[in-house]
């Protein structure tokens, strides 16, 4: 269900968001008990959509990081 996802994505978005300008780690685990307490289908949605785009995160980050080590290895 496209629309299901589109929601939970942009919760997630939106929670990861908060997280990373408040500092509050617990934020995304509040937004998904609240969302679970009326709808365990977009509870797990959500859930979903956070671990995809932290996992997106992750990756990003250590391929970002071997291409700046390969740059700076051949600018040698």
């Amino acid at each position: 269900m496209a629309f299901l996802d589109d929601m939970a994505d942009e919760i997630a978005q939106m929670a990861l968001a908060d997280e990373a300008r408040s500092g509050d780690d617990q934020i995304v685990a509040n937004v998904g008990e609240i969302l679970g307490a009326s709808s365990q289908t977009l509870q797990e949605a959500y859930n979903t959509a956070i671990r995809v785009r932290r996992a997106e995160k992750r990756a990003r980050q250590l391929l970002t990081e071997r291409m700046q080590k390969h740059k700076a290895r051949t600018a040698d």
